[in-house]
């Protein structure tokens, strides 16, 4: 009897295998993974994990139990290698070919890795799979000098928690910026101002040219200015690429990530992708998106669950993002544009404030740092398109919680605000 395939065992894929149940889904599920790990919690890797002692235990997606009381059949450590979409079947790494009635990709992203001079020497890592976190966590138990190349979050996450170690680190980014990609100038010149003062050397303008290294072991890294800067630790974080790849021998159309329609699902009817590896038409951005988020995978793998269960259900959920280095606890809700105007409320110096972004009159975005009131707001403005004008914004007075509450919010947000506030 053929069921429901999901390739990858992420926060999309496991939830989407839950959420399928809880939609009333009675056939077969089967989830295959390529780690041979249970199912854990991936953002914490690049933070608590970090900044713990070495007998640090991830936290898990499910309890143990979870895959036998949903009667989903878990294939951990096995890959799907091939897909016959005539006969609606994959083959895996362990020899089986399995049918399907639905397929779906939850197949997320890896890290964009460097091929420049030096970089295969003892003492780089990247960090993304838990394997990832538990090598960079014995290497940092004889660290003493760390280079960080990318000022993105997973970067400044491990910069913030190495620094909280004690140990001396640098950050080199090409951009003249951090996080540029996704924050105002207002916000990323506050981060850059804050871990300096935490004793963070950045360098923003400064690329890595080269590794060097002693009988096979690192020693520095050179910068595109020719500056050496010494280290025995260095983590590269230069952002990820989808795992399209299969989607792609398959016939399917990639475009950075897999293209889907509002509802998830490819050009084929009976298969679908959601989270880091989807492009998917985003109604707040009016554009079509790749996200990296727990929230979007958790919540495209809710709204698939309808879609796969007789309800088809376009996903239009609002973007938000969270991010924590070291002290500072920044939130994002909606997709800021790189020429929006920028209005502060609140002030940095307080480590408490936001940043309000508009594309003429429109709201796009807010940026809030250890304010979550802030947060939920803006999240419920944007969420209901409420007509909050640049200039309420700056009135101090203004009541920006109370305006966020002059409209209900439909159910299906009025569901996710209720959820813990999860991660990035």
């Amino acid at each position: 009897m053929s069921g429901i395939v999901i390739i990858g065992g992420g926060q999309a894929g496991v939830q989407l295998a839950d959420s399928l149940r809880s939609e009333g889904y009675q056939g077969p599920i089967d989830l295959f993974a390529d780690e041979p790990h249970l199912p854990y919690q991936r953002p914490p890797l690049s933070k608590d994990f970090i900044t713990g002692d070495d007998s640090a235990e991830p936290l898990p997606l499910r309890a143990e139990t979870f895959f036998a009381e949903r009667g989903v059949q878990f294939h951990p450590g096995i890959r799907v290698l091939a897909i016959e979409r005539d006969q609606q079947t994959v083959s895996t790494s362990n020899g089986r070919t399995v049918p399907y009635e639905s397929l779906v990709f939850a197949t997320g992203a890896r890290n964009r890795e460097m091929t420049i001079p030096g970089v295969d020497l003892k003492g780089i890592h990247y960090l993304r799979t838990l394997d990832d976190a538990m090598a960079l966590q014995t290497a940092m138990t004889a660290a003493r000098r760390v280079v960080v190349v990318g000022a993105g979050f997973i970067g400044l996450e491990f910069a913030a928690g190495a620094r909280q170690r004690g140990l001396d680190v640098t950050v080199l980014e090409f951009a003249p910026r951090p996080m540029a990609r996704v924050l105002s100038p207002t916000m990323s010149a506050y981060f850059a101002e804050t871990h300096t003062c935490n004793g963070i050397n950045m360098r923003l303008g400064e690329g890595v040219a080269s590794f060097t290294g002693t009988d096979g072991k690192l020693t520095g890294a050179v910068g595109t200015s020719g500056t050496t800067y010494p280290a025995d630790l260095v983590v590269i974080g230069v952002g990820v690429l989808p795992n399209s790849e299969l989607a792609e021998q398959t016939g399917l159309d990639v475009n950075n990530g897999i293209t889907v329609d509002s509802c998830l699902r490819t050009a084929d009817a009976h298969i679908f992708a959601l989270g880091d590896c989807s492009n998917y038409p985003n109604t707040h951005a009016r554009t079509r998106l790749r996200l990296e988020s727990v929230q979007n995978a958790t919540d495209q793998a809710r709204t698939l669950a309808k879609t796969l269960t007789g309800k088809p259900t376009a996903y239009k959920n609002l973007p938000w993002f969270w991010s924590q280095q070291g002290p500072i606890k920044l939130q994002i809700a909606g997709i800021i544009g790189a020429d929006d105007e920028t209005i502060l409320r609140g002030t940095p110096a307080t480590g408490n404030f936001s940043v309000y972004c508009f594309s003429g009159s429109q709201l796009t975005g807010v940026e809030s740092v250890n304010s979550p009131a802030d947060h939920m707001a803006a999240r419920r403005i944007l969420e209901l398109g409420l007509p909050l004008m640049p200039e309420q914004v700056m009135d101090a007075e203004f009541d920006l919680k109370g305006f966020s509450k002059t409209t209900p919010l439909p159910l299906h947000e009025k569901e996710n605000l209720e959820q813990p506030v999860a991660t990035p």
